[in-house]
Formats: structure tokens, sequence, C-alpha cells
């Protein structure tokens, strides 16, 4: 019995598999099964194996008559899973994960010369806060790997993730797909910033004074002039003027110190402008936030994106 026949024989696959005539099953079939249950969907399940539309198509023939059952079957709105495809799709999941890292476990790995493209999805203030260190880093201890970064769209970011656009975002885990991997990377709080020599900020920044001056906010989908902080102060029956609304963070600072309007940013945002700009505590209490890392699931135990993901952590700790 060769390796391929032992690992379809073996316990990391579930008892219907090996119960099927394993000659005309092989382990790239059974890779195909499991994203054609995932997706629930011929074109998508193509896309994901980077297969053409007929390709999947045949290979979905085959197992269809391997399984003794449709596996997909139409209904109103596009393809269901039969009974016994819904059954299986969990455990073979599971077991397909099994050999993912079995396989990894002995496969030789060199950062050093590992060559890839990776790609990040981040705000601005996660590319400026994290992958900048991240991208310089690798650098040096993996020069050959590409990094390209693109911005975070939170909406359509699980279809990114699961079509393979993107290999990993940095989001707030409150925003993140349920259904992807993540990993708390590290937690960040809100500070005010006022420029030096303001006339009204002197090294504190008073509840009253922070309602009466001009702020610039942060809307990420662009055009708002409100959020968590005026939740905050609505609650204590307070307002505060809103001047600028702008869809990022980095510019914030420059347009603070260049005006005396205020701003709450994260606190990661004011480092490195202690020359220009007061960086103090709010005057009431804000929530600050988690960064996490999130990916999807078969990228879980490949060793260079493990690799990857461990050594943002590691920078993440450093911040």
């Amino acid at each position: 019995m060769d390796r391929h026949d032992t690992l379809l024989k073996s316990n990391l696959l579930p008892a219907v598999i090996q119960r099927m005539n394993t000659r005309n099953l092989d382990l790239g079939l059974l890779v195909t099964l499991e994203a054609l249950l995932a997706e629930g969907n011929v074109t998508r399940a193509a896309r994901r194996l980077n297969l053409s539309q007929p390709a999947l198509s045949a290979r979905l023939a085959r197992l269809r008559d391997e399984l003794g059952d449709p596996l997909l079957i139409p209904a109103q709105r596009g393809m269901v899973l039969t009974q016994r495809a819904a059954e299986l799709r969990q455990p073979l999941h599971e077991a397909l994960e099994g050999v993912r890292r079995v396989v990894a476990a002995g496969a030789p790995f060199d950062p050093a010369t590992m060559e890839a493209t990776l790609v990040i999805a981040a705000s601005d203030y996660g590319q400026f806060a994290l992958l900048s260190r991240f991208s310089i880093a690798l650098r040096t201890e993996a020069p050959k790997v590409r990094i390209a970064w693109r911005a975070l769209d939170v909406l359509g970011l699980a279809a990114q993730l699961e079509r393979g656009e993107i290999d990993l975002a940095l989001a707030s885990p409150d925003f993140a797909p349920a259904a992807m991997r993540q990993r708390e990377l590290f937690r960040e709080d809100y500070v005010v910033i006022a420029r030096q020599g303001h006339p009204a900020v002197h090294g504190r920044v008073s509840l009253e004074v922070f309602c009466a001056l001009e702020h610039v906010v942060v809307s990420p989908q662009g055009g708002g002039f409100s959020g968590p902080t005026d939740a905050a102060l609505e609650a204590i029956g307070r307002r505060r003027t809103v001047a600028l609304s702008t869809s990022g963070f980095l510019i914030v600072p420059e347009m603070v110190c260049r005006s005396d309007m205020i701003a709450l940013v994260p606190r990661r945002v004011a480092n490195g402008w202690s020359d220009r700009l007061q960086v103090l505590d709010p005057p009431l209490t804000i929530h600050g936030f988690a960064i996490a890392a999130v990916w999807h699931d078969r990228a879980t135990y490949h060793p260079a994106q493990r690799w990857l993901r461990e050594r943002l952590a590691m920078l993440a700790a450093e911040v």
C-alpha cells in the first residue's frame, strides 16, 4: 500500500470516505469536494481552486459517481447541498486539515529562501501602526517575499478571503467575518491631540473645552460627522462641534498642527508628533479597540503563512 492509500485509509479521513473505492479517488479530488461543500457553488469553488468551471464540473461528475449522490442540487436561488453532502462537509474538512498538518510538519521551511507574494488588507491606521514595520523587517528576514497592501473593505472581506484575493487582513475582531480565523494582535486606546501653543489647551483638556473646540473626525466610509465619542457625550448630556470629516487617520495630525481644531485619535497615530502636538488624555471615557489578524481556514497550517502570521504577532507585541 503506497502513501496515498495509507492516508486515504487512515483515521484522518471520515468512515464514509474510507469505505469507498480509493483507487478512483485521490486527495486532489477530496480537496475539490471540500471546496464544493464549503462554497455550495461550482463557480466560486472553481475560483477558489484556480480551476476552470468545466474542469470543476468534470470533477463534480466523478464525485457524484463515486459517492452515489448528487451532492449539489438546483434550488430556487442557486444550488443547495444534499443531506449527505451537508453531513460530510465538517468531517471531511477536519480530516483534510489533519492531512495538511501532517504534510506541513515534515516540510522544510526557510524564510530566507521563501518566494511568495503576500497580500494584506488593512486601514491606513493598520498600515501605519504595524504593516510598515512588518514590511521593513521582512526585507531582511524574508527578502524574496513581496508584499502588497490593500485598503480594508470590511463588507467585502469575507468574499475576498474566500476567493484568495487577500491572504491576511488586519481588522477589529468586532468586524471580522465570523467564518474566518482570527488572532488578536494588540489593543489600542484613544488620545486627544492639539497643536503646541494652542490658545485654549495647556497640558490638559477639560470637558468644557473639549466640547467647545472644533473637531476633526475620522469616518472610514466617508462623510460621517459622528461616532462613538458623540454617543459617549450624548450619554452625559453633552455635544461637540465637528468641523472636518476625513476617511483616514494619517492626515489628522497634520490638520491639527495647522489649526486650532483638536481630534481624538489612536495613540499610535500620535506617536512621533510630540514636537508639534500635545498628546492628552480624553476628558471622558472613550473605549479603545483591538486589532486582529484575520485569515481563511485553508491558510492555517501552511508553513509560510503560519510563519508570516507569527512574525507579525511578534512585532505587534513590541508596539
